[in-house]
């Protein structure tokens, strides 16, 4: 059963395969913020738009000492690809064994045409530099969606 995550908790720690090779780790954000965003399905609408408006905002994240990280369970070459095809500047790190969407709750029963399925639940966090969790947003609409988040970090 996946665990739920609630502001103000640890952030699950992780440790992932990335695109172009090597690996991403919660552990390599300490003292900094990051935006852990997941998505579904790499090369879908929503979710090139929601890659692409964060590698836009990519450098006001910096800026405000914000990372962010896309984690879906596309497989690493997939997600090269995805990387390339639209020039993101983000982090895509892969779970195909579903081990951190579950620590983080986002690996679900979704539905659609009245067809169950197992999927990933696009929610993002914000992470703060003490590792806890400082906003968690659910269900994410993806317009607009980066700059709600972009607020938030700078806030933190």
């Amino acid at each position: 059963m996946a665990s739920k995550v609630t502001t103000g908790t640890k952030a699950p720690s992780f440790t992932l395969p990335r695109d172009g090779g090597g690996e991403v780790s919660l552990a390599e954000f300490r003292g900094r913020k990051l935006v852990l965003y997941f998505y579904p399905k790499a090369d879908t609408s929503g979710c090139t738009q929601e890659a692409i408006d964060f590698s836009k905002f990519a450098p006001a994240f910096a800026k405000a000492g914000t990372s962010i990280v896309g984690v879906s369970a596309d497989p690493v070459k997939k997600q090269d690809k995805f990387k390339a095809k639209y020039d993101l500047s983000v982090i895509l790190g892969s779970d195909e064994t579903h081990e951190m969407l579950e620590a983080y709750g986002v690996w679900a029963e979704k539905s659609m045409y009245g067809r169950k399925y197992m999927g990933i639940l696009r929610n993002t966090y914000l992470i703060g530099p003490d590792g806890k969790v400082a906003h968690i947003w659910e269900k994410v609409k993806v317009p607009g969606h980066a700059e709600e988040v972009l607020a938030a970090a700078k806030a933190l």
